[in-house]
């Protein structure tokens, strides 16, 4: 009998153990559930992670939590998440009819199949009472510089809403109103700036050149730098950032104004580098454009489109040619080598294509514009979070302030401790 009831017993140590090890871990499963993402994963693994995300994923995962919507807000995430190799989205930016504005996200629609989602009417920074004749200028690291003669530019980062707006009328005021000026923005990493620089000639004739600084919100002369005359009818208005220098192309049709013109930021001077020898004497204009890293440069033959690009920067010898068999604007490379354009404006709809080097038509895809289109002012952009000077300076400012208010906080307590002792 005894024997019998040992054997019942043993027989159930099996079942128990069973049911306990159940019960165990359905409790490590709801401990498991109840912890949060932060409670399994470092901080620090947690913004690396957050690092390799797509900038278009970005914002909804500020949704998920204080601690997120912190981290990607920050403007230090920003400048990392900007130089990371993520693949960039570029952007074509058009304002029309002074007032309206419309984005095309041109990576999305060559990718998706209804490019109705492509497009979108931008809210611009600014409210105008009246039509003045304002147009976009260029881009630097995802902020657009766009600009209404003769008296302010709107540095704007389209992605986060910031904007600045940039006065240089105490520049316009000495200014030749019918003298053409020459226009540029860029960064200076030495002091984490952004700069307008303006090149104008006053009422006397005489050549001036300055430097608008968001950071500090001031004007700089930098006349030194001009060892001669600009001559800038010679040279298209708008210039590009590239390797920490702004570049201009000569838009003249004389032999010896076939080059580009450079101002360097950090050694503030100005240099020239020579168009490819096709162009030289070329008897119609050419037009400077940044495609994949590099300066290029385009012109219209008949109904062809001639691009020359600089592979290697500043040297003569690395000019490669394309040739596009209808008249096109370049705007980015893809994969290192495919040409993205904007072919052609139908009234409200636009034809981007994809070419390949030796200039066959790979893709099309045919965007419809909000509104119809009535000038051509537009930029291409890659979308970042770059966050502008005084941003930085508000979310520093607001650190320290918590930073010293816990430390004072802290300075209480250990105040109370050591009067109790």
């Amino acid at each position: 009998m005894d024997k019998k009831k040992q054997k019942h017993t043993t027989g159930n140590k099996p079942k128990q153990q069973s049911t306990m090890e159940k019960k165990k871990q359905q409790q490590q499963n709801e401990n498991h559930k109840s912890k949060s993402i932060h409670d399994i994963l470092p901080l620090d693994l947690i913004h690396r992670i957050l690092l390799r995300v797509p900038l278009k994923q970005l914002g909804r995962l500020k949704c998920v939590s204080k601690l997120w919507n912190t981290l990607i807000s920050d403007p230090h995430f920003a400048e990392s998440h900007l130089h990371l190799p993520a693949a960039p989205t570029h952007v074509c930016l058009f304002i029309s009819n002074y007032t309206k504005a419309c984005s095309v996200d041109i990576d999305a629609a060559f990718h998706d199949y209804n490019c109705a989602t492509a497009a979108k009417e931008v809210s611009l920074p600014f409210k105008m009472k009246t039509h003045y004749a304002f147009e976009v200028m260029c881009s630097c690291r995802g902020l657009v510089l766009s600009h209404r003669a003769p008296h302010f530019f709107v540095v704007w980062n389209p992605v986060t809403g910031s904007s600045k707006r940039v006065s240089y009328s105490h520049i316009a005021s000495r200014s030749n109103p019918v003298s053409p000026s020459l226009y540029g923005f860029g960064y200076d990493a030495s002091q984490d700036d952004y700069l307008v620089f303006v090149a104008s000639q006053d009422k006397n004739g005489q050549d001036h050149f300055d430097c608008l600084s968001l950071r500090t919100n001031s004007s700089t002369n930098l006349d030194f730098a001009l060892s001669k005359p600009l001559g800038r009818s010679n040279w298209e208005s708008r210039g590009f950032f590239l390797n920490g220098a702004i570049h201009w192309s000569s838009c003249t049709l004389r032999v010896r104004d076939s080059s580009i013109l450079i101002f360097d930021l950090n050694e503030r001077n100005f240099s020239t580098i020579s168009m490819p020898e096709q162009v030289m004497g070329y008897l119609i204009p050419t037009h400077l454009v940044l495609l994949g890293g590099c300066l290029a440069l385009y012109s219209y033959e008949c109904d062809k489109t001639n691009i020359w690009v600089m592979k290697q920067y500043k040297v003569q010898s690395s000019w490669t040619f394309y040739q596009i068999s209808r008249k096109t604007v370049p705007l980015y490379l893809s994969n290192g080598s495919d040409i993205v354009a904007l072919d052609l404006v139908l009234g409200t709809r636009l034809r981007f294509a994809k070419y390949n080097a030796k200039g066959e038509l790979l893709q099309h895809k045919y965007v419809d514009y909000p509104h119809r289109l009535s000038s051509r002012s537009y930029t291409v952009y890659t979308e970042s979070l770059a966050p502008l000077p005084t941003e930085i300076k508000d979310k520093d400012m607001d650190k320290k302030k918590k930073n010293g208010h816990q430390n004072q906080k802290g300075d209480v307590k250990q105040g109370k401790r050591t009067r109790s002792e």
